[in-house]
């Protein structure tokens, strides 16, 4: 599983040690940004279980995670509920203010923070991140102000890569992923 992150460096996976909060930009992120609409303009988005299962093994880890997305949408929190995320922000026009918010409440430093966005308004929960992470069909200025951006693509399981570098600084990755080895007795 090293060679996994044989890509990333010591600068990264040392911001990755520190992380206890990871909060995640939903549209582009969790899911590849494609808004789909019914006729009733209902709008439908695809989440990849790649990513359940990460933000699930981070939680278990005791690392939180938060949702912030510039959109309102039931389906969000269904998914949010779901994976048992209890901090979601949504129509957050300003992320880096409620995340600074966020943060204060849990007792976090700038440097426990990790969030993860593909576009511009997330650049304000970015940059004062200790873990700034961007996805690779993100804006260009995103990728830019990123210390890390993912291999795989957002909605095709760059949340879970994330989570396992996160898991993998902390030196927690094999323990959680343990119980899914198959046992020989």
């Amino acid at each position: 599983m090293a060679a996994y992150f044989d890509h990333v460096t010591a600068e990264v996976l040392a911001r990755a040690k520190r992380v206890r909060l990871l909060s995640l930009d939903v549209d582009g992120v969790l899911t590849d940004g494609v808004l789909l609409m019914t006729e009733r303009g209902e709008t439908m988005k695809a989440f990849n279980t790649l990513d359940g299962l990460g933000i699930k093994l981070l939680r278990q880890a005791g690392v939180e995670v938060a949702l912030v997305t510039g959109r309102k949408s039931a389906m969000v929190a269904d998914r949010a509920r779901s994976l048992g995320i209890e901090h979601i922000y949504m129509h957050c026009e300003e992320k880096g203010r409620a995340l600074a918010e966020l943060r204060e409440k849990l007792g976090l430093e700038s440097s426990m923070l990790a969030h993860m966005g593909d576009d511009l308004p997330d650049l304000s929960a970015m940059n004062p991140a200790g873990l700034a992470i961007a996805v690779p069909n993100g804006h260009p200025l995103v990728i830019e102000h990123a210390h890390y951006c993912t291999q795989r693509s957002g909605g095709h399981g760059a949340v879970r890569e994330a989570c396992d570098l996160i898991l993998h600084a902390r030196g927690a990755l094999k323990a959680v992923v343990e119980p899914y080895y198959p046992r020989h007795d």
